[in-house]
C-alpha cells in the first residue's frame, strides 16, 4: 500500500507543494484560482464591474456591483491598520447615479492613498468613479462614454423634473472637474457633442484620448498602477514619520 501511494503521488507532501497542487486542481476543475493573499500585502483591491446597483434591485442575470456592499467595505479599509492603500479596478457600464456618486465621494475622502485602473470601460457614472482616486490609469484599449444623465418612462411635472436633472448633472460635472485636469468648458463640450453617439448626445474616449482630455493621468496597466500606489504609500509613510 505504501509503494502504491508513492507511485501515485498520494503520500504525504510538503505543505507548499500541497497548496500548489490544490491551486492547480482548482484552476483545472473549477476555473477558480483560490490563491490566498500574500501576508506581506498591504494593498486592498476593489473591483467595480458590470452595472452599479443602487436603490432598485436589478434582474439576477445582470452582472452588478452593489453599493450597499461596497460602502461598508470602504469604511473597513479606512479603519484597518493593516491596509495602506486602495487599488480600484473598473470595468463598468454605469448604473445608478446616486449610488455611483456616493461610492466616488467616499473613495475621494479616504485618508489612504488610492489608484484607479480602467479596464474595458468606465462609462457613464463610471467616469466619476474613475477619477475619484489620487492617481488614475486607463488601459490603451479601454473606453469611457460621456453623456448627460437620462431617464425613461413617464415624466410628471416637466419643468420640475428638468430642474432636478439639471442639478444632478451639475453635481456630477463638478465632481469630475474637481478630481481631474479637464476644464469645465471641455467637459461640457464632450458632454453635449452631437453626431458621435446614435440617437444620443455625448462622446466616447478611448485610452490615450481620455488622457489627452485631462480625465485620466496616464495610459497603463496593472503593473503601472501597483508601482504608483506603492510610491504613494511610501510618500505617505515618509510624511507621517
Amino acid at each position: 500500500m505504501k509503494m502504491r501511494d508513492q507511485a501515485q503521488g498520494t503520500g504525504p507532501q510538503p505543505s507548499g507543494q500541497a497548496n500548489t497542487t490544490g491551486t492547480a486542481n482548482n484552476i483545472k476543475e473549477m476555473g477558480a484560482q483560490n490563491i490566498p493573499a500574500a501576508r506581506e500585502s498591504n494593498i486592498h483591491c476593489l473591483t467595480i464591474i458590470g452595472q452599479i446597483e443602487g436603490h432598485m434591485v436589478l434582474p439576477p442575470q445582470n452582472k452588478t456591483t452593489k453599493y450597499e456592499h461596497v460602502i461598508p467595505q470602504l469604511a473597513a479599509i479606512e479603519e484597518s491598520s493593516e491596509i495602506d492603500g486602495l487599488l480600484l479596478i473598473l470595468n463598468t457600464v454605469g448604473g445608478d447615479v446616486e449610488a455611483g456618486l456616493a461610492i466616488a465621494e467616499m473613495i475621494s475622502t479616504m485618508s489612504k492613498p488610492s489608484v484607479s485602473l480602467v479596464l474595458g470601460g468606465g462609462h457613464s457614472i463610471g467616469v466619476p468613479l474613475s477619477v475619484c482616486t489620487d492617481y488614475t490609469f486607463i488601459a490603451s484599449t479601454a473606453t469611457m462614454t460621456i453623456h448627460p444623465i437620462r431617464m425613461s418612462g413617464l415624466v410628471v411635472g416637466g419643468p420640475q423634473t428638468y430642474e432636478y436633472f439639471n442639478k444632478m448633472q451639475q453635481r456630477i460635472s463638478s465632481f469630475i472637474t474637481n478630481h481631474s485636469s479637464i476644464t469645465t468648458e471641455r467637459w461640457n463640450e464632450l458632454l453635449y457633442r452631437t453626431g458621435e453617439l446614435a440617437n444620443e448626445v455625448g462622446t466616447v474616449l478611448i485610452g490615450q484620448e481620455a488622457v489627452s482630455n485631462g480625465l485620466i493621468h496616464e495610459v497603463g496597466g496593472i503593473r503601472n498602477a501597483m508601482e504608483k500606489l506603492r510610491e504613494l504609500i511610501r510618500l505617505r509613510k515618509g510624511e507621517s514619520e
